[in-house]
């Protein structure tokens, strides 16, 4: 489709969209059900306000009074935006800074540390699980976004955290948590067929869930998507076209005991574009089983253990890697007097992986064994009716170094049932992989190397301090405020071997300081329209250590936008359509590598019945397209039509 017949579209999109919110009548937004997407009447901020999340405390709390920076993106958030991967679904949490790079590629961060320009194994700060299970490869420390996918219907909630997470979750939840926890089968029964189509790529959802008895219930599902491949800065075709097919189960069963069980597992499969080489193939699969037993005198025991195996190559000789990872986890919870709430836990992983490179980047070994263990306890105490005091300490062994304490203080003051002041102190580390340690790179295959790994890499270190506030003043509107200051130390630099006419190595050659706000609130204008915003500011003062070399300069770390902001419109237009649209905002790179830019995200929504629906989205709709990375893809606007039938 030509852009003017795109903008065209948008033209009568937005349109049909104002002259209905004319004829709207209220008390007819105000009436009927939906069971495509919920009504903003059927969700206030207060019950927003009370949603219970985990990711903070690993145990069940309001998110009033979770003492962190913590977002949620809801299972409506997600429905009504369009979105139709995890990425994109991410750009909806004001507190995260998303980056598409390429058709498949993103970078997403939080609070800094984008990395260097082309090189996304660089952003590796961010540790991200799915149902419990960590998608944070221990490979090059990041996360392969193309290999990341949930059916959006499925997902019940996202909690994204900015800021440490280490003493619970452990090593490499550092500037943040991203924690995706997919809906239960009781509340996904039934049929359901999702199929997408536009300009730039085509989706297919089927998913379907039934149950063997009261207790025992279960889905199988399917999902396919093809993305056509983006344009160069210059305008020229990337050919970097990409799609993939998943598919998977979940069963859960509540037995009378108090013991609920859920078994669920994935596989996937795809094939990448890339200009200039051959096609790279993604493949993987994973099972993980969850056991909770819970108790009248409020003890809950948990225990989870998962399979991961991923599989990445690339035709011609590209170079490929597998990797299997084994993980056992276990916690306990439980209420001491009346005063303390105490979780304490342990686990261990194995990750087998072997890399197969190619004649100019290659790993010394080339396969190995990566072993953690660890073991964690956290005390919540009650000091008054309006101040808790929670402490923790995680003690993780790693790979390459020794056992690191990763301690953590939180004190939360609410006065009231609408506030809630809080305060942290933590600490957490980036542990070392193969990347670090065993990497070795020619210009040419008969060269001698340029750089290589560092056998002594330490682990990259944070301390952080932060604040914040959290308040909805009416029943209205809601709030939330969080400063932070952040001290690091050993952050991975490239530097020069000690011997003459040696390599290039990995080395911790830079510290520094950074610090920032991030803001973001909700007001229900109407009834049947609710708006909603966010911003954040960084500011990043990284310098050398004595001695390092700084060679490719402080941008290797640092690439990131000092301002970033949002606004979003939500909106019931009588009893059956409903309009969102997101305008985001995101500052200027480092020298203005990249220029700031405003984009629009837009979607209507039409319930024909309560079990069809049809949408159009639009995505970046503000340019025909517009640069988000240096060296990446000119992202372009992008229209599609989708259509949902539940039986």
């Amino acid at each position: 489709m030509a852009a003017h017949g795109r903008t065209l579209l948008l033209g009568v999109v937005l349109a049909a969209g104002l002259a209905a919110s004319a004829r709207a009548d209220v008390s007819a937004a105000n009436a009927g059900g939906d069971q495509a997407v919920e009504k903003l009447r059927d969700f206030s901020l207060e019950d927003l306000a009370n949603l219970t999340v985990t990711s903070v405390s690993k145990r069940d709390e309001p998110l009033s009074e979770a003492a962190s920076s913590i977002y949620v993106i809801t299972h409506d958030d997600i429905a009504r935006s369009g979105a139709t991967s995890v990425p994109e679904i991410l750009r909806l949490a004001p507190n995260l800074q998303v980056t598409q790079t390429s058709a498949s590629g993103y970078v997403i961060t939080a609070r800094g540390f984008n990395g260097n320009p082309g090189a996304q194994s660089f952003s590796n700060k961010l540790l991200v699980l799915i149902d419990g299970r960590s998608v944070y490869t221990p490979l090059f420390s990041g996360v392969y976004w193309d290999m990341q996918d949930v059916l959006p219907e499925d997902i019940e909630r996202i909690e994204v955290i900015s800021g440490p997470g280490a003493t619970l979750w452990g090593a490499n939840a550092v500037n943040g948590v991203i924690n995706i926890i997919t809906r239960s089968t009781t509340q996904t029964q039934g049929g359901l067929v999702d199929v997408g189509a536009g300009d730039q790529g085509r989706q297919l959802g089927l998913r379907y869930g039934g149950k063997v008895s009261e207790n025992l219930t279960w889905r199988i599902y399917g999902h396919a998507v093809a993305d056509d491949e983006e344009r160069t800065a210059a305008g020229a075709k990337a050919d970097d076209g990409w799609s993939r097919v998943q598919g998977g189960f979940r069963m859960d069963w509540a037995a009378r005991s108090g013991d609920m069980l859920t078994f669920q597992g994935d596989a996937y499969r795809g094939s990448e574009s890339q200009a200039g080489a051959g096609d790279e193939d993604i493949s993987g699969q994973n099972l993980t089983a969850h056991w909770t037993h819970a108790t009248a005198a409020g003890t809950e025991l948990q225990a989870e253990a998962y399979y991961d195996r991923a599989e990445r190559a690339t035709e011609g000789g590209g170079g490929k890697f597998y990797v299997d990872t084994f993980n056992i986890d276990v916690q306990d919870s439980f209420t001491l007097g009346e005063r303390n709430q105490i979780v304490f836990g342990g686990g261990g992983r194995t990750s087998r992986y072997r890399i197969e490179g190619t004649p100019t980047l290659f790993f010394i070994p080339g396969s190995g064994d990566l072993n953690l263990a660890d073991a964690f306890a956290q005390d919540t105490i009650t000091l008054s009716s309006t101040l808790r005091l929670t402490v923790g300490l995680k003690v993780e062994a790693d790979p390459y170094v020794n056992a690191e304490p990763l301690p953590d203080v939180r004190l939360a003051w609410s006065p009231n049932g609408a506030l809630t002041l809080w305060g942290a102190v933590s600490k957490a580390v980036r542990s070392p992989t193969p990347f670090d340690r065993d990497v070795v790179e020619k210009i040419t295959p008969t060269a001698a190397p340029q750089l290589i790994g560092d056998a002594s890499f330490q682990q990259e270190k944070l301390t952080a301090y932060e604040a914040g506030a959290r308040f909805h003043p009416t029943s209205v509107a809601s709030f939330s405020i969080s400063t932070f200051y952040n001290d690091y130390d050993q952050l991975r630099t490239i530097e020069l071997s000690p011997g003459p006419a040696l390599p290039l190595l990995w080395g911790n050659g830079l510290e520094g300081t950074t610090y920032g706000l991030e803001a973001w609130g909700e007001v229900r204008v109407q009834s049947w329209w609710r708006m909603s915003g966010g911003f954040s500011t960084l500011h990043e003062d990284l310098r050398f250590k004595p001695g390092a070399i700084g060679i490719v300069g402080l941008q290797q770390d640092g690439l990131d936008p000092k301002f970033q902001g949002s606004l979003k419109s939500s909106m019931d237009l009588g009893q059956r359509f409903t309009l969102d649209g997101d305008l985001r905002y995101v500052g200027a790179l480092p020298n203005d590598v990249v220029p700031a830019y405003v984009e629009l995200n837009s979607r209507l929504g039409w319930n024909i019945t309560d079990r069809l629906q049809i949408s159009v989205s639009g995505r970046n709709l503000l340019h025909a397209r517009h640069l988000e990375y240096p060296g990446g893809d000119a992202i372009q606007r992008a229209v599609s039509a989708d259509l949902q039938w539940r039986f």
